[in-house]
């Protein structure tokens, strides 16, 4: 099973709310940063460039709060930065469970002993741990030795809590379809997480590590061998099945980026998460103030190489709701 069922009737009733109401634009997942300040410094992260000044920042809960409601949507991805450094994120994170919003609280795991106990297991909550590889890749890639070690122990004390867990793996070009295979076996068969994703690296402008993002022949060659012989069908992936056959090229689709949008101390980021052509001040203003059409492969160069799941999820999740084949696929998982 991917998409847990509650989520998968709650997100679909959403859907069918959308549909009758004639909107063709709206959230279906809020990637939410209450900060951006972190504990390490990932190569390939686009975050860590901020001033000083802004890094030391906290959202509000208020404000965090207002901005979930404001668009809507059923799911709730909180990021950073690591979100476990926000002094009252487990106060966004109940109110946001108030709400009956599913909540992932995305985080490299190495602050859990210090903050589990202000936490609490519920179905629309679940921790989303970053493993980017086995030890020796994982710590390469977070540019800090021992963290692979610390974060399987700290995944297994809340799996042993109660709590659910997902992992979220990015992918450079320095993977390889063994590689890959061999952490998702693990993830999936020893670590036993209830969901992965995975997130093909993204080239943020910024990022200190400009030579390993992957271009989008690389990403479905690397997938479609990833998957062979049957092995997609045995992992737990946090994925529709259509987006899993997009990443391995057997379906293609345009970048819907304004279903998952971006709030964080500055607003409401164009055109996504990954990309900064401004901030919005509402929601609304996003939508209706963003010329979509600028954005996508084919439309703009920075997009020629991105398949992530901030743009094509979405999209994903549309088809697949929009077919009552695709939607049994994914409820079978």
């Amino acid at each position: 099973m991917g998409i847990p069922v509650r989520q998968a009737v709650r997100v679909g009733a959403y859907l069918v709310k959308q549909k009758l109401a004639r909107r063709t634009k709206f959230a279906l997942t809020l990637e939410l940063e209450p900060l951006f300040a972190c504990n390490l410094k990932c190569a390939g992260c686009g975050k860590i460039q901020h001033p000083a000044n802004v890094l030391k920042q906290r959202m509000p809960v208020e404000q965090a709060i207002a901005a979930v409601e404001e668009c809507g949507a059923p799911v709730v991805s909180i990021a950073g930065g690591e979100p476990l450094m926000h002094p009252e994120i487990e106060v966004i994170v109940e109110e946001l469970i108030k709400r009956k919003k599913f909540v992932y609280l995305c985080t490299n795991a190495l602050l859990l002993p210090r903050k589990i106990d202000r936490f609490r297991p519920s179905p629309y909550f679940a921790w989303a741990v970053h493993i980017d590889g086995l030890e020796e890749r994982h710590d390469a890639s977070v540019c800090k030795k021992g963290v692979f070690a610390q974060a399987v122990d700290n995944i297994k004390d809340v799996q042993a809590r109660g709590f659910r867990v997902t992992t979220n793996s990015t992918f450079f070009t320095s993977d390889t379809p063994q590689s890959v295979i061999e952490v998702l076996d693990y993830l999936n068969d020893d670590l036993k997480v209830d969901q992965m994703m995975l997130s093909p690296a993204y080239a943020y402008d910024k990022a200190p590590d400009q030579e390993h993002f992957m271009g989008v022949a690389e990403t479905r060659e690397l997938f479609s061998k990833v998957f062979a012989d049957g092995r997609r069908n045995r992992w737990r992936f946090n994925h529709s099945p259509l987006f899993l056959d997009f990443l391995a090229g057997e379906v293609d689709f345009r970048c819907t980026a304004w279903a998952i949008p971006s709030y964080s101390l500055y607003g409401w980021q164009r055109p996504c998460y990954l990309m900064n052509d401004g901030y919005a001040a509402t929601y609304r203003e996003l939508l209706e103030e963003t010329d979509w059409s600028r954005y996508g492969r084919g439309n703009d160069p920075r997009c020629a190489n991105c398949m992530a799941h901030c743009g094509y999820e979405p999209t994903a999740v549309l088809a697949t709701m929009g077919s009552l084949r695709e939607s049994i696929r994914a409820l079978r998982g």
